[in-house]
């Protein structure tokens, strides 16, 4: 049956892609300019009819054969043995994300596979569809400056982003500024300095770098994902280098986060989350929980946070004195999650007509017939809230907006 895409002009290359791993590369492509949104409803219908005869020819037209395409298998390429010749390479290949990179010779890599079977395949990635394969994970591990201890959590983050509720295809290709951001849990975070204490999103740390870079480097060269062509992020953020923290479990008043999801303490775990950079919340006045949800609630509460009309699970980073102001007035993470939920609302009238009007299309239950004095939440319900402790000493948090389309997966590393 003949088929078409329909899009903006400046998406040209994600539809081909996209064509591609489905086995339709030949399939036709029809663009009106870029942007349509923000954009008089009259200008759009005036593209839209000047393109009719093309999308009409291209209906009636004989559809291409699909074609057979895999990606993702890792192969031999002859690299510049000097340092300052293999960066440029990189970058020329495509395969790089601008900083230096460690040339993954075979024998590095064999080190970093130890006993794994090089073909047996981790995941499928989006949008490419490719095989990520021990080999191919592991490679780009070594150019991400890994170490073979550090293989098992890069393994179990690339399972966890293929979950089809983690929804990879539209977290790689949106305009979106989210990356999946990568918090492991158990004794593995201690085993290998995987850090969630002062500076846990900052530099200093081996295994957060290495393990949030090679992550974003297999997503950008088994899944496709490479800038400006796939991955459309309009802005992107520094966490699109590399996203990766391990939860404060000693600091934190409360049960951790992959215990709260059912697995042991004893278990290791990386849970990943589609997530913008944090949002940094100061507060080093209040001395009761109630003081503090009044920065937190406000830090989350605006207007252009994707969470307001898609919903999802806005993650809470609260660092331990906060965490222990609000514990210490009887809070249980419960308690917290519901009072966010419940005060880190965006009145209606702080959304423009235009999106408004957007929003009513998107989630009908949501926004239809309501009162410009309402409010909407960022979540669903308070379960959806994520609260992780996390950072040193300090009176800040922070509030960090999902994607909305997508929900975080926890899944337990395995040991090798």
């Amino acid at each position: 049956m003949p088929a078409v895409v329909l899009g903006t002009d400046a998406f040209i290359s994600l539809g081909r892609t996209v064509g591609q791993a489905l086995g339709l590369p030949h399939l036709p492509l029809v663009t009106v300019a870029h942007p349509i949104g923000g954009v008089d409803p009259s200008t759009v219908a005036a593209r839209a009819d000047a393109i009719v005869d093309s999308v009409l020819a291209a209906l009636t037209a004989d559809p291409a054969p699909p074609a057979s395409f895999t990606a993702g298998r890792a192969g031999r390429v002859t690299a510049p043995d000097d340092l300052d010749g293999f960066q440029a390479f990189v970058l020329a290949e495509g395969w790089g994300d601008g900083l230096p990179a460690l040339p993954p010779t075979p024998e590095r890599v064999a080190r970093l596979l130890g006993s794994r079977r090089p073909a047996e395949v981790v995941a499928t990635l989006a949008p490419r569809q490719g095989l990520a394969t021990f080999e191919a994970v592991a490679a780009n591990a070594a150019l991400a400056g890994a170490a073979a201890q550090h293989l098992e959590v890069i393994v179990a983050a690339v399972r966890a982003v293929a979950e089809p509720r983690f929804n990879l295809k539209a977290i790689q290709t949106t305009t979106h500024p989210c990356t999946p951001l990568v918090i492991v849990n158990g004794p593995v975070a201690r085993r290998l300095g995987i850090t969630g204490g002062a500076n846990a999103l900052g530099q200093g740390s081996r295994a957060n770098a290495v393990i949030g870079r090679a992550l974003r480097l297999t997503l950008q060269n088994v899944g496709g994902a490479s800038p400006g062509q796939v991955d459309r992020a309009t802005l992107g953020h520094a966490g699109k280098f590399t996203y990766c923290l391990s939860e404060n479990e000693e600091g934190s008043p409360w049960e951790p986060l992959h215990v709260e999801r059912g697995f042991r303490r004893d278990e290791s775990t990386v849970t990943v989350c589609g997530s913008e950079a944090p949002h940094n919340v100061n507060d080093h006045g209040s001395t009761t929980a109630e003081g503090l949800m009044c920065a937190l609630a406000s830090s989350g509460a605006t207007s252009g946070n994707n969470n307001v009309y898609l919903g999802g699970e806005p993650l809470l980073l609260i660092g331990p004195e906060h965490a222990a102001t609000i514990a210490g007035d009887g809070w249980s993470k419960r308690d917290l999650k519901r009072a966010f939920w419940d005060r880190a609302r965006v009145p209606l009238s702080a959304i423009s007509s235009e999106n408004l009007a957007r929003f009513i299309a998107i989630d009908p239950a949501r926004f239809r017939d309501r009162a410009p004095g309402d409010t909407v939440p960022l979540a669903v319900n308070a379960d959806d809230v994520m609260v992780v402790v996390a950072g040193g000493p300090g009176k800040h948090s922070a509030m960090v907006p999902t994607f909305g389309a997508t929900r975080s997966v926890t899944v337990r590393i395995e040991d090798r």
